[in-house]
């Protein structure tokens, strides 16, 4: 999980977007002390994805460096719900649903955090017990005008939809936990920097004291665009090898750097060759290859990922249609878009109907295959007295289908 040769000045600079208010000053502090550094999670269930990874490795450097680890869960943010990237309100999580979440976060997480390293804490304990006195104190320390500097918020201005006082209070809440526990520095993705930024104005108001601030990058996702479980582009933590390496196949060569530099623990030096090597011309693919390889051993194993790599030379690179297909029963289906969310429940509607469109759907009857295009479509299940036995969706899915 860790890499023994870790050294400060690799922690604060590879995977790092931004260090505020410096990385000179951080550097220093940790050259002299053991500092208190914390990472904050709402435990909303989500599927955790090599998106996510970025920060929790990130985290794991500086536990791997002895300083002072904290995984902070919001079991008192959560009830708010961080309104960061989304366009309405969330909706409130019981007690229940917020701990049965955080396990199914815990079981992800483990697959990048040694958990012995790091001390588990929950902002409920402080939040929960705010008194009227302290929330009036807290609000006093910023303005709405500051608060409502928030791109998410200003979208929703100006398109009509309500901002809940509740979630203009998240931020603050957030920096509250940077005093109680008065950390030296928190990190965060970039989408985060906000509130962040507002623990430093709290850390400096209520100890006196400066508080750092780490954002790492947002990565993009297999099509280009932000990694996110909306486009259907992600790599889930929990992916199995072959879908793993799969995935990571189809990233645009421009992103395979990025992902060794942010992913692996391969030296800068290995990467750096490979960087001048795509630029004076030398083919990406083997590169993407490596690149597949070394994420799909990290998560699994030496010989999945030897597998992984064998069956996708032999179904991608090879056209040939594995054996041992998952099976699907498609007897009450009516239309193409039912039929591949049958096969495929993880994926929104609206990456169905995309893959659909633009062609990376195949129905096999027998040795003849169409490929449709109208999403509404009704399902052929026959074909010249030939029935539907298998579908292919994108390069490397097969099915087999009973009707």
């Amino acid at each position: 999980m860790g890499n023994t040769q870790l050294t400060i000045d690799q922690v604060l600079s590879r995977g790092v977007a931004e260090v505020l208010p410096g990385t000179d000053t951080l550097a220093k502090l940790m050259g002299e002390k053991k500092i208190r550094v914390y990472l904050g999670i709402d435990p909303t269930g989500s599927l955790l994805t090599l998106g996510h990874s970025v920060v929790l490795r990130k985290l794991q450097q500086f536990a791997e460096l002895g300083h002072e680890v904290i995984l902070l869960i919001g079991n008192g943010t959560v009830k708010i719900g961080d309104p960061t990237g989304k366009d309405s309100t969330r909706p409130e999580l019981t007690n229940e649903q917020i701990e049965e979440n955080f396990k199914t976060w815990k079981e992800q997480a483990s697959k990048v955090l040694d958990f012995s390293k790091i001390e588990i804490k929950h902002n409920g304990d402080w939040l929960d017990k705010l008194n009227y006195s302290d929330i009036v104190k807290l609000m006093a320390k910023t303005t709405v005008q500051q608060l409502m500097e928030r791109d998410m918020f200003q979208e929703r201005l100006k398109a009509g939809r309500p901002i809940h006082g509740h979630e203009i209070m998240y931020p603050l809440l957030q920096g509250y936990d940077s005093v109680v526990m008065d950390v030296d520095l928190e990190i965060g993705g970039s989408d985060q920097t906000f509130n962040m930024l507002m623990g430093r104005t709290l850390q400096r108001q209520y100890n006196n004291r400066e508080k750092w601030v780490l954002s790492t990058p947002i990565i993009n996702g297999t099509d280009g665009r932000k990694m996110s479980k909306s486009y259907g582009n992600f790599i889930a933590l929990t992916e199995n090898p072959t879908d793993m390496y799969g995935k990571l196949m189809s990233v645009a060569d421009g992103m395979i750097i990025e992902y060794f530099q942010v992913l692996t623990n391969l030296t800068n030096n290995e990467i750096s060759q490979m960087a001048q090597a795509i630029e004076a011309g030398q083919n990406p693919m083997e590169f993407k290859k490596r690149l597949a390889f070394t994420i799909t051993e990290m998560y699994h194993s030496t010989e999945d990922a030897t597998i992984a790599a064998e069956h996708f030379k032999a179904t991608v690179q090879q056209g040939h249609i594995p054996d041992d297909l998952p099976e699907v029963s498609l007897a009450t289906i009516g239309n193409i878009l039912e039929a591949i969310k049958a096969c495929m429940p993880d994926q929104s509607n609206s990456n169905i109907r995309r893959l659909i469109e633009q062609g990376a759907v195949e129905l096999y009857f027998g040795e003849a295959s169409v490929k449709p295009n109208d999403p509404l479509a009704d399902l052929q299940k026959n074909r010249d007295g030939v029935a539907l036995d298998t579908i292919r969706v994108g390069k490397r899915n097969y099915f087999t289908i009973t009707l």
